[in-house]
């Protein structure tokens, strides 16, 4: 066993198992892998002042949008307006419980809960051991899972939509929600992983001494996909924040492709079925993803119509050919060394850009919950809208069951045993 004051100077890549001797980081600076250059750890300049800022300032401003109305319409001298919490009462009266339950947990819940988990993360606090490596595990598992800006672009949306049919204003709440967006994004980004797993728990000892530039499978060792430990690759319970893994993940493949074979099952009905119903004078009028975006077209909306056929149609579609493409790359089919580099830009940008179809499914919600004006017009969700809404959540889950690390197992380390060696 090597030292644990040596441990923190060694880290396997998370995305492409290289083994990477750790610099000392100045504040401010950034440890990137040297092949796949994803960034390994920030030191941030005041990493503990600064993430509290911006979470407590955070959940302020989300107490402030819960407390007064966040938009509201006029039309033909009938008016109607929301609070947040309106969206997902509208919702379970019309019997869509299932996506009043994802609103209040993508948009408000999961948000919430990682704003309080850095502040008694990152501040000195008398928290008890076993709760802290929860709220850290906690953490970086829902943080992909937090969706406040997204629905803020729904919004945005659903304001073009309803112009052609009456006033639109905003109320007291909508720019303390504008801001929570922005200071909840910011306190993610001044939160680096191995830092604050630094201050929760010590690193374990390393196994055996590492070898620069050399994959930890081919060492025998193995990252803990939650606080980074380097450990053998042989152990299942990671002794520093208790988490279960592997070298790989087991059967990351078959949940992958189970996983993009059900969306698929599903995207095709939330296609043809309505997401929503518009009444109005008595009429009413399915609307389907792509009849909006035809509407939206016609109406002039050109910018709003592109934004929602690139992240309802477009984005689905290439996503789940992406991930097809990377299963279908790692089974082995492909013997390029280049090719690696390639996935591993398209596994990134399928992780980026996933959440973002959540966006008509948003701008349902927004719509069904304003325009309540009787006979005169009224907006309901419809099947499609849920079906959709599972197809955006199972495919951001075949991304996570997939093991980037597959992708660079095959990729020769010649190169890169060489220039560590003349930089020794």
């Amino acid at each position: 066993m090597c030292s644990s004051h040596h441990a923190h100077h060694w880290m396997l890549c998370p995305q492409c198992d290289l083994m990477t001797q750790m610099p000392e980081l100045r504040p401010g600076s950034k440890a990137s892998c040297p092949r796949c250059h994803t960034t390994l750890q920030m030191n941030w300049v005041e990493p503990r002042r600064r993430p509290t800022a911006y979470a407590l300032a955070a959940l302020f401003m989300l107490l402030l949008a819960n407390l007064f109305p966040f938009v509201n319409m006029h039309v033909a001298g009938l008016s109607s307006e929301i609070t947040l919490m309106r969206i997902p009462s509208v919702m379970v009266a019309e019997d869509y419980s299932s996506l009043a339950t994802l609103f209040l947990l993508f948009v408000q819940g999961v948000p919430a809960l990682c704003m309080v988990a850095i502040l008694l993360l990152v501040n000195p606090l008398r928290v008890p051991p076993a709760l802290k490596k929860t709220l850290a595990r906690t953490l970086f598992q829902l943080k992909s899972w937090g969706m406040a800006e997204i629905f803020l672009a729904g919004v945005l949306v659903s304001f073009v939509k309803l112009m052609a049919y009456g006033d639109i204003g905003i109320g007291l709440s909508f720019v303390p929600w504008c801001l929570f967006c922005l200071l909840q994004l910011r306190a993610f980004q001044c939160i680096d992983r191995r830092t604050l797993w630094q201050q929760v728990a010590p690193l374990p000892l390393l196994p055996t001494k590492p070898v620069p530039a050399i994959s930890g499978l081919r060492q025998g060792l193995r990252s803990c996909t939650c606080c980074t430990a380097v450990l053998a690759s042989d152990t299942a319970i990671c002794p520093r924040c208790g988490t279960h893994g592997h070298a790989r993940r087991k059967h990351s493949l078959q949940w992958t492709m189970a996983l993009l074979i059900t969306s698929l099952v599903l995207y095709i009905p939330a296609n043809l079925l309505p997401i929503m119903v518009t009444e109005a004078l008595g009429t009413q009028m399915n609307s389907t993803i792509m009849a909006g975006v035809i509407l939206l077209w016609s109406d002039g909306s050109y910018p709003v119509a592109l934004v929602i056929f690139i992240a309802s149609i477009m984005v689905p579609s290439l996503k789940m050919l992406a991930i097809a493409w990377l299963c279908w790359d790692a089974n082995g089919h492909s013997m390029k060394p280049r090719d690696s580099d390639r996935m591993h830009r398209i596994y990134e940008l399928v992780e980026l850009v996933g959440r973002w179809s959540m966006i008509d499914v948003f701008v349902i919600a927004v719509l069904s919950a304003l325009v309540r004006m009787g006979r005169l017009m009224s907006i309901y969700p419809a099947t499609g809208a849920l079906l959709f809404a599972l197809v955006v959540i199972l495919t951001m889950f075949a991304a996570i069951t997939f093991d980037p690390r597959l992708i660079w197992d095959r990729t020769r380390e010649k190169s890169l045993e060489e220039s560590s060696r003349d930089g020794q």
